[in-house]
């Protein structure tokens, strides 16, 4: 078993040669902290204070209703949409920014009936998240569609047994990355097997897009949503995007036709008419303080290849799992332990996860918890070093054995961890 100080000389090395990929510059972060909750709400990019100042002080301040043409406003969601695109492989023109995930996959499983309007079936996982699952089980229900429930590695088995039955599938919804667990899944070859069976793919993105190269044109994806405040830093109820490939917006149509996306909104027509192009999918007025600080934001990624950020994590993940494996006996890490199965983050299975998350808070290291026994250490590479894998470990490791994670004080669950 390595000694601590082993461990640290490790750190140190590894610091060293991913040091070109250390952004933390380009963050506020509180001193004293060791934040492993990128995952649900990115850091502060150092960019957005002065940026949002700016938008509230100068543009809205001054320059009032003006600022949808001088500033820009209007077109807020496409421009932003072109810079989400480039951080998940997206030529311009194919990606939207406004509204909620719950909204956009929504409006886009909805897109999804129209392009296959002859199926019957969606595939779903069941161990999305939930509002996946609440989104899916309304629409299916809206338009006469049946759930199939499938983990993602048995989607392909599942959509030849329904063809054997000559049951037409009109859509596979799946998350790339399992929230609870990390897990991350073969995007490509689950794409190949939902065209194969002649359905459409929808991708939900949150829990990748910033932290694994997701390259949505290139793998032929046809549909994918996603939240911009876990790895992409855009802030807490920052806008969420959905992608639609250029060769459906033709044929897209828009179960939430505001005025946003109307082919001349300014005509104030009695009828909807959609916008040419990725503007069909607009909806209605975006939020635009928290569209500029999400345009803000993603500077954080100028010049960075989203796979040089994905080495960086698969290095820190694989790091912070030998610490803990290390430092912490009879640890249960549930993520997978290969680095091409596992997304930017390491979930540890505890029966008192939740006393743990709260102690190693107080101790300076912010973890979060998901029911009912995961503790999650959500690592967004470009602000967190090995170092910081190491602290967590060995605080992780001191709070189980001073018994802090048992201190009745952490009985009661607060609606936020």
């Amino acid at each position: 078993m390595p000694h601590p100080a082993d461990l640290a000389r490790r750190a140190a090395a590894l610091d060293d040669e991913h040091a070109a990929t250390d952004l933390r510059d380009r963050f506020l972060l509180p001193d004293g902290i060791v934040y492993l909750d990128g995952n649900s709400l990115g850091a502060l990019p150092a960019t957005v204070p002065e940026t949002l100042a700016g938008a509230v002080r100068d543009q809205w301040g001054r320059d009032l209703v003006h600022s949808w043409n001088t500033h820009g406003w209007w077109d807020a969601p496409t421009r932003v949409g072109d810079a989400v695109g480039r951080i998940v492989g997206a030529a311009p023109g194919q990606v939207v920014v406004g509204d909620s995930t719950t909204v956009r996959l929504h409006q886009t499983l909805h897109a999804a009936v129209a392009l296959r309007p002859d199926a019957g079936v969606v595939v779903t996982d069941p161990g999305s998240f939930p509002t996946d699952l609440y989104v899916v089980a309304g629409v299916a229900a809206q338009v006469g569609w049946r759930v199939e429930h499938s983990g993602p590695d048995a989607v392909p088995a599942l959509l030849d047994d329904l063809a054997r039955r000559g049951e037409r599938v009109g859509a596979v919804v799946l998350s790339h990355v399992d929230y609870r667990t990390g897990r991350l899944w073969d995007l490509p070859s689950l794409t190949r097997a939902t065209h194969a069976a002649g359905a459409v793919s929808v991708w939900d993105l949150c829990h990748s897009a910033g932290a694994v190269p997701v390259d949505l044109d290139l793998h032929g994806v046809d549909l994918a949503v996603g939240c911009t405040y876990k790895y992409l830093n855009g802030g807490p109820g920052s806008p969420a995007y959905g992608y639609v490939a250029a060769r459906h917006q033709e044929r897209f149509v828009n179960v939430l036709p505001g005025w946003n996306g109307h082919a001349e909104p300014f005509a104030m027509a009695g009828a909807y008419e959609g916008a040419p192009g990725i503007a069909r999918a607009r909806i209605g007025t975006p939020p635009m303080l928290s569209l500029l600080a999400l345009e803000a934001a993603l500077h954080a990624f100028d010049g960075v290849d989203v796979r040089d950020v994905r080495r960086r994590s698969s290095s820190l993940t694989r790091f912070l799992r030998d610490c803990l494996e290390a430092l912490v006996p009879g640890v249960e890490v549930v993520s997978p332990l290969d680095d091409a199965e596992r997304g930017s983050q390491v979930a540890v299975r505890h029966p008192d996860a939740y006393g743990v998350v709260q102690a190693l808070a107080a101790r300076g290291v912010v973890t979060d918890f998901r029911t009912p026994d995961v503790v999650r250490l959500g690592v967004a590479a470009p602000y967190l070093t090995h170092g910081d894998m190491l602290a967590a470990a060995g605080a992780f490791a001191d709070v189980l054995a001073a018994g802090d994670h048992l201190d009745p004080a952490y009985g009661r669950r607060s609606v936020v961890t």
